[in-house]
């Protein structure tokens, strides 16, 4: 099982960038870019609730559930 982080994906079609989604939700550029590349272990709901109120979106166009084929 993975998830998978479209974060950078939803920015581009709002035009937004890091420096400004940074800035608005109240986290470093560097942790920004490891949440756009999946390479943290969880992010707080306060966080996410404020990426998708800056960005206008929902949680589920950030991220994604991709089930894995794995056998039982």
């Amino acid at each position: 099982m993975e998830i998978i982080v479209n974060l950078d994906v939803m920015m581009a079609k709002r035009k937004v960038s890091s420096k400004e989604l940074a800035k608005s939700v109240g986290i470093t550029e560097a942790n920004l870019s490891l949440l756009k590349r999946g390479k943290v272990k969880g992010v707080r709901f306060e966080t996410l609730a404020a990426i998708c109120c800056h960005l206008t979106c929902q949680p589920g166009d950030i991220l994604e559930f991709k089930m894995n084929n794995v056998s039982k």
